[in-house]
């Protein structure tokens, strides 16, 4: 089982977290304006890389509260977690 470190709570098992998709990807400015395409591309197409990926996790049994993490979608490793709003970290070889 994987230990997520929560920023407000501190490391929890994974099954108190739920997955929510890539972090960073914003939002439309004008919704409306876009094309059936477009916000198809919005709603359903995101990266799929290996190595360090940016996501969005809630510690859905915990705090409730959402965050974003830097996780290494080849080892499952966590490499780095900040709140919702900042900035992704830079990962000079080193972990949180």
């Amino acid at each position: 089982m994987l230990l997520i470190d929560c920023p407000y709570c501190g490391p929890r098992n994974e099954n108190e977290f739920t997955y929510g998709g890539q972090a960073h990807v914003p939002y439309p400015e004008d919704p409306y304006d876009l094309t059936d395409e477009a916000w198809g591309q919005y709603l359903f197409y995101r990266d799929n890389q290996q190595g360090e990926y940016a996501e969005r996790w809630a510690h859905a049994a915990g705090c409730r509260r959402w965050f974003n993490a830097i996780r290494d979608t080849r080892t499952y490793k966590f490499l780095a977690v900040y709140p919702m709003g900042a900035g992704r970290p830079e990962l000079a070889g080193g972990t949180r």
